[in-house]
């Protein structure tokens, strides 16, 4: 059916398409962020509930290091300070990719639907008259 549209809807279809993958992207990253959200506020609630002088442990790529507290608390509310910022920032991403989502639909119904009338600038082809 492509191969039939005009070569200014192929396009916005193109376009449309490329939106589309563009906001499964940000969909899996702010999930992911997310999912790190939720693990670091975990880790973080679970350390008000450990003594200041316990020994603990931090994962260093494949190592256990020793960590003491306080560190560790300040770690832990940094990336959580962090991931919350990367969420905020993924989200307003996911909905300027929507908007131009439903712009570009938008546009491609009202061309397909008019032959390309009323668009901006549009120089429709019928308006010479009958």
């Amino acid at each position: 059916m492509q191969g039939n549209l005009p070569p200014e809807a192929q396009e916005k279809l193109e376009e449309l398409q490329d939106l589309q993958e563009k906001a499964q992207q940000v969909a899996a990253q702010k999930q992911q962020a997310e999912t790190q959200l939720q693990e670091s506020e975990t880790a973080l609630d679970a350390l008000d509930d450990i003594e200041g002088d316990t020994t603990m442990y931090r994962k260093v790529g494949e190592l256990l290091v020793e960590t003491d507290y306080d560190e560790a608390n300040e770690d832990l509310e940094e990336k959580v300070e962090s991931l919350e910022l990367r969420v905020e920032t993924l989200e307003k991403q996911e909905e300027r990719v929507q908007e131009q989502f439903e712009e570009l639909q938008t546009e491609l119904q009202n061309m397909l639907a008019g032959g390309g009338a009323g668009g901006p600038g549009g120089m429709g082809p019928g308006a010479g008259g009958a």
